[in-house]
């Protein structure tokens, strides 16, 4: 009887536990849905606004469903389909140019600056940790790019400002270091090179720190207007950050320019317009790493 009691008693407590467990987690579901909710419906009202009427936004506001459908904002902005696919493609083309290099050099030299053995490790990862803190500023830049490099009006002048990022190569030394070295050690017994070890070893360990780089890298080269706008003066290459960027400008000058009082231009919803077409195609990255990028958030995470 004595030996029930106790039973019962320890079933009575891990049923408890259970439960308690239950609560928590929907307590931390819920929360988290509600954080979900909170930063998707900044997305709806960006596409709601962008389908809207220009002056129903003004009278009514912002929206998650559009007051007056209108689709004026799009064909403003796709009146030279040409030119936006155009630009799509140089975007395109330089994001994955761009990225393959950028993620191979970077990788390159983080591994390099991972192994112990290297006699100038430490050096140069505070000359990489140098170039964070001070760099040539924008006008010895611009001299190297265009007089040194010859690099005006040129697609690489899109691709190689971008190619080494230091906060990135620290990120990715971090993850290496903590790959065994007597794994390296004993792929050097049996005769494997340096490389090899790197593209055969290092790099199928480090998949999820490589996957969460390189969408960082494929963000950085799509969202980037600037280098378009330092160095780039054809029409023909323009990325399409810089493309949607300039009609913005165009759209806003018209508007201040008194003389065009009459003529009726997309504003606010052309600017959401604007942020649909640039950032939609970028979430398809998001759907091919997205398993690799959970694990790879603690990337340069240092263990207590």
């Amino acid at each position: 009887m004595r030996c029930f009691k106790e039973v019962r008693r320890s079933n009575m407590k891990t049923q408890d536990v259970n439960n308690t467990e239950i609560v928590q987690r929907t307590v931390v579901n819920g929360i988290l849905l509600i954080v979900s909710i909170l930063c998707i419906i900044p997305l709806l009202l960006v596409v709601s606004a962008s389908f809207s009427d220009e002056t129903a936004i003004s009278e009514y506001g912002y929206r998650l469903i559009p007051k007056v459908w209108s689709l004026f904002a799009y064909k403003y902005v796709l009146s030279e389909p040409k030119q936006i696919l155009q630009a799509y493609g140089v975007t395109a083309l330089v994001t994955s140019i761009g990225t393959v290099i950028s993620l191979l050099v970077s990788s390159l030299l983080a591994y390099t600056l991972s192994r112990q053995s290297f006699v100038l490790r430490k050096p140069l990862s505070f000359y990489v940790f140098f170039t964070m803190l001070f760099n040539g500023g924008i006008v010895p830049t611009y001299i190297l790019v265009t007089q040194y490099l010859h690099l005006k009006n040129s697609i690489w002048a899109l691709i190689i400002p971008y190619i080494v990022i230091p906060w990135f190569v620290l990120l990715l030394r971090s993850y290496f270091t903590q790959i065994p070295e007597s794994l390296i050690e004993s792929a050097k017994m049996e005769g494997a090179e340096e490389l090899r070890i790197f593209f055969q070893i290092v790099i199928p360990l480090s998949l999820p720190a490589m996957a969460t780089i390189g969408l960082f890298i494929i963000l950085m080269y799509w969202n980037d207007w600037y280098l378009a706008l330092m160095y780039v003066d054809t029409p023909r290459i323009y990325p399409l950050q810089y493309l949607l960027y300039s009609i913005m400008e165009n759209i806003n000058a018209i508007s201040a320019n008194p003389q065009t009082m009459g003529i009726a231009l997309p504003g606010q919803t052309a600017r959401m317009a604007i942020a649909v077409l640039a950032t939609g195609p970028i979430l398809f990255a998001f759907m091919f790493v997205q398993r690799f990028f959970v694990r790879g958030l603690t990337v340069g995470a240092v263990k207590g």
